[in-house]
Parts: structure tokens; C-alpha cells; sequence
């Protein structure tokens, strides 16, 4: 069958190896377009920096952590360490090894009077932060949150936050232990009470229970920082309280004790529901055997990726681009996916150094 023109060529029909001929010298036609237009912006545009951005110092970028040891934020680095590499800046890793707020003001305070190009911080405190994020913006530094966000957007002066949206992902949590537990004692297990990266989760599945009008009572329990005692206390708990339906937890060291005690006492197989936050290998493997029913993947990588990429964007636009609020997502990992957490080694998930071509399965 030949294709036919209606209206371009007057109605004139092109035999297929006209049209076959035609379309070949219009392609290389745009072809050599394209490549004159791409020396072009070369000539005109790139101005010797990365990819077709303006020639830039190499700026520095100070990102201030709560926990800088822990391995949650692995991925954390490597984003921070990718993003950096792809636009030619550099960064500093600082704060504090164990939540001390006032080690975190001190990094910050340095990263100011150092000259920092941009700072990122985990704002983990809701009043400590806002004097030496104005003092940085008054110098002309950007600032933006990130993985923790005070009490919420508008809260601070931060140019914007990157990061889950933790109020709201406890919301969603609290609506899944209400379709998994429907009545009964349950327990909320959080590290430290009151933290901000982690409190406003367990606010949201409050608020999700309760508007559920289920009859469900919770009971909010604090475990503590370190891995040994939160699995400690959510142990105790349980023997003290062996009619509970439902253990859930927000933060991931808290997520692990849950999953090894309901593993211990093989309390799903007994119709106790559990549940909680990321992605530490033994929760996977507990998960992968369903002795829990979920963990949530708050994506850490892209928590260090794009502050990065957003504070480079405020400097070479003048402030004009960005920064801008990014929620780096909500995932809900159940038994059947956790073993692809578990067999993929991976930079974006942190166990893994090395940069690798993973290709995503196919949907179901």
C-alpha cells in the first residue's frame, strides 16, 4: 500500500521509494541541523562549564547532620557525592555523631564564617536553627533542609525542604495499621520522643487512628537511641503486654527491634500485624520471610542529591531558580518486593560503592 499526501503536496501520491527517499533527506536534514545548532550552543552557550552550565568556581557546599555516622545516611553521601561530581562542585560533611543540637549550630556556625557557598542541614530542632539560617541568607548564603524539616514548611527560614513529607507519611502509615489491626491495643515505638524527624510521623499515624473512628487504643512507647536497647524495650513491652494486636515503629532502628521480636516470638503466625520505616538489611530479611507486614523507603540518596543540585541552581541563576520544596517520596515495601532490595546491591540504596546499570522489573 503507498502512502498518500492530503493537502501538502496538492494530492500527489508518493510511491513508497519516493516517500522512503524524502524521509531520508529530511532526516538528514534535521540531522545537520541539530549538529550545527549543537556547535553553536557550544560556541555561544557553554562558556567552559559542565554540560552547557556557565564556567562556575568550584563551589562548596556544607551539608550539617544530626547523626553523621549513621548508616542511614550512606546513600545520603553517595547522592551528595554523584551530584557533586556531575556539576564540578565539591562538599563537607559535619554536625554531630549523636544528636547534639548544639554541635550541629556549631558546624553551621563555622560553614558561615568559613564562606560556604550553600548549606544544607537536617533541621532536627525547631528553634535552634532559624538565627544562624538568617545570618547565613543575610550573607548571602543559601539554605536548605534536608530529611528533617522543624515543624514543618514555613517554620523556618530554610529556602525550602528536601525530604519525605514526615507528617504525612505517618498519616499513611496510620491508615495501613488501621486496615491491618481494625481493633485492639496497639504500640507506636519511636526512638527519642519529641525529634523532629522522626515525632511528626508518629503525630500523623495518631491522627489517622483517630479520625478512622476504629477501635483501636495506641500507646506511644520511647526506645531510645541505640539499636541494643530499643530492642531491649520493645521486648519488654511485649511481655508486659502480650494482648497487643499491632507494633509499629518510626524510625528504623525501632523498625528492626519490632521485626525481631515479632520474629522471635512468631507473633504474625498468632495475628499480631507490624510494621515501620526504612530499609536496614535485617528488617528486609525479616520482611522477605513475613514476620512483619511493611517498611517504608524514604529514597536517602535523593535527600543528599538534591540539595545539591538545588543549591547549584540558586547560584549561577542569582537566586532566581529554586530552591524548591521536594518530597522525596513514600514507598510502602512489602513481603513480596524486599527481596529486591535485598539481592540488588546498589549506591541509590547504600550498600554498594560502586556505580552500577540497574534496570527496574518489569510492572505486573
Amino acid at each position: 500500500m503507498e502512502p498518500s499526501s492530503s493537502g501538502g503536496l496538492g494530492g500527489y501520491r508518493l510511491g513508497r521509494r519516493e516517500f522512503l527517499a524524502a524521509g531520508a533527506l529530511a532526516g538528514a536534514g534535521l540531522l545537520l541541523g541539530g549538529c550545527r545548532r549543537a556547535e553553536e550552543a557550544g560556541q555561544q552557550g557553554g562558556g567552559g562549564g559542565v554540560g552547557n552550565f556557565p564556567e562556575t568556581p568550584e563551589y562548596n557546599f556544607v551539608f550539617v547532620n544530626h547523626v553523621t555516622t549513621n548508616p542511614f545516611f550512606t546513600p545520603t553521601q553517595y547522592g551528595i557525592e554523584d551530584a557533586s561530581a556531575l556539576l564540578g562542585t565539591r562538599y563537607q560533611w559535619t554536625g554531630s555523631e549523636t544528636s547534639v543540637v548544639r554541635e550541629m549550630v556549631d558546624a553551621m556556625n563555622t560553614a558561615i564564617s568559613g564562606g560556604a557557598d550553600g548549606i544544607a542541614v537536617s533541621i532536627v530542632d525547631p528553634d535552634a536553627f532559624n538565627d544562624p539560617i538568617r545570618r547565613a541568607l543575610d550573607q548571602g548564603i543559601p539554605v536548605v533542609a534536608y530529611n528533617a524539616n522543624g515543624k514543618g514548611p514555613g517554620t523556618n527560614p530554610a529556602l525550602a525542604y528536601i525530604g519525605q513529607d514526615l507528617f504525612l507519611s505517618g498519616v499513611e502509615m496510620g491508615k495501613r495499621i488501621v486496615e491491618l489491626v481494625e481493633e485492639g491495643p496497639v504500640a507506636l515505638f519511636i526512638a527519642t520522643k519529641g525529634q523532629l524527624n522522626i515525632q511528626p510521623r508518629i503525630d500523623g499515624a495518631i491522627q489517622a487512628i483517630e479520625d478512622s473512628g476504629a477501635p483501636i487504643e495506641y500507646e506511644e512507647i520511647e526506645t531510645g537511641a541505640e539499636l541494643p536497647e530499643e530492642l531491649n524495650r520493645i521486648d519488654a513491652y511485649y511481655q508486659g503486654h502480650k494482648d497487643v494486636r499491632g507494633m509499629f515503629a518510626v524510625d528504623a532502628g525501632s523498625t528492626q527491634g519490632v521485626a525481631q521480636v515479632m520474629k522471635k516470638y512468631n507473633l504474625h503466625e498468632q495475628g499480631v500485624r507490624a510494621g515501620g520505616y526504612d530499609l536496614l538489611p535485617k528488617t528486609l530479611e525479616i520482611l522477605r520471610e513475613g514476620h512483619i507486614d511493611f517498611t517504608i523507603d524514604q529514597q536517602p540518596y535523593l535527600q543528599g542529591f538534591y540539595p545539591v543540585l538545588q543549591l547549584y541552581l540558586y547560584k549561577i541563576s542569582g537566586g532566581l531558580t529554586g530552591p524548591a520544596e521536594t518530597n522525596t517520596g513514600l514507598k510502602f515495601v512489602t513481603q513480596e518486593d524486599a527481596g529486591q532490595y535485598l539481592e540488588t546491591e546498589s549506591r541509590y540504596e547504600g550498600d554498594s560503592e560502586r556505580p552500577r546499570l540497574l534496570e527496574a522489573p518489569a510492572a505486573s
